[in-house]
């Protein structure tokens, strides 16, 4: 799902198995379940359906009352899969039917750390970049030889298909999605909502067992980056951010990839894209301004980095996302 014209997100049905994840279908919940049209965020006709409707255990010592069955699948825009706690069992032919029908009708598909091997499951990762959880992913390469694993990043999208990795990363697919659905500012509303990042940069492979590294000095990791985040509009060389911090630049740089797993400059790059599309969907400011005040400093650099990490220009991401 690259930028382009608006895909359509009104129903949404979260499909589980003989058994639940009761953590990640929460994210779901969280995220689509919820009625916050008194904040102006969107709604969804919500549901969670399986093969068998009635009480459905959890991993967690606790049973779900699941209430519909896989005919809410056959209407949703978005079919949802939290985590699959039966990783090796095959899966339930009428669910792998339930998948291939909505892939094949034109839904968008999401899956939630080891949801991805209910996808590939339904053989709809054949041939398809994905990820899961860092655990699972040479026993989904395994099962799913014809995967395309990414290891390292929280989430991926390969046409209507987004998996995300670890549980928390599927926060990150699923603000990811209404940020492609309904623009920035309101991925940016519904994440201060839940009081989490709207957009975390860098990948999994930064929560992969490691020991933990020692406290910064000086100003902080976390100030320095929201200081830099208030003044994207400036010069920000990694030697005034080190400056900042306390910190030499060789240390600052490696302190910054173990903190965010990416480099300042990339992450530099992804707010300064995300102040640009906010500008870009709230106000009436030329491109060139959009530019300066987003750290751009021109209206063709901004255009480069757009169609690099965009896959899109700023007309049109304006046209489509302009409240």
């Amino acid at each position: 799902m690259t930028n382009g014209p608006k895909v359509r997100v009104e129903s949404v049905a979260a499909l589980v198995g003989s058994r639940i994840a009761g953590f990640e279908l929460g994210i779901l919940c969280q995220v689509f379940g919820l009625d916050r049209s008194d904040d102006g965020l969107p709604g969804y006709d919500f549901a969670v359906c399986g093969p068998r409707p009635g009480l459905v255990p959890t991993t967690s010592g606790f049973a779900v009352e699941v209430s519909h069955d896989l005919s809410r699948v056959a209407e949703a825009d978005l079919v949802a899969i939290p985590a699959w706690p039966d990783l090796d069992a095959p899966l339930d032919p009428a669910i792998a039917t339930a998948l291939q029908d909505a892939y094949a009708r034109g839904a968008i598909l999401l899956s939630v750390c080891s949801g991805a091997f209910a996808l590939a499951g339904a053989g709809l990762l054949d041939g398809r970049r994905a990820t899961t959880h860092w655990q699972f992913a040479d026993r989904l390469v395994r099962r799913f030889p014809r995967v395309r694993i990414e290891r390292d990043v929280l989430y991926v999208t390969d046409g209507p298909v987004l998996t995300s990795a670890g549980a928390a990363a599927g926060i990150d697919a699923c603000l990811h999605l209404v940020r492609r659905v309904h623009g920035s500012g309101t991925a940016n509303a519904l994440a201060r909502r839940m009081v989490v990042a709207a957009h975390r940069e860098g990948g999994q492979a930064q929560y992969v067992e490691m020991p933990l590294p020692a406290a910064p000095t000086g100003e902080g990791m976390a100030e320095v980056l929201d200081w830099a985040a208030e003044h994207l509009d400036r010069d920000l060389p990694v030697a005034t951010l080190a400056d900042r911090a306390g910190m030499s630049v060789r240390n600052f740089a490696r302190r910054f990839r173990t903190t965010t797993g990416t480099t300042p400059h990339r992450w530099l790059l992804e707010q300064r894209l995300q102040r640009a599309e906010l500008l870009l969907e709230t106000s009436d400011l030329t491109v060139d301004v959009v530019a300066e005040r987003s750290g751009f400093g021109s209206a063709d650099t901004l255009r480069h980095h757009f169609a690099r990490r965009r896959g899109t220009t700023p007309h049109a991401h304006r046209h489509a996302f302009h409240v």
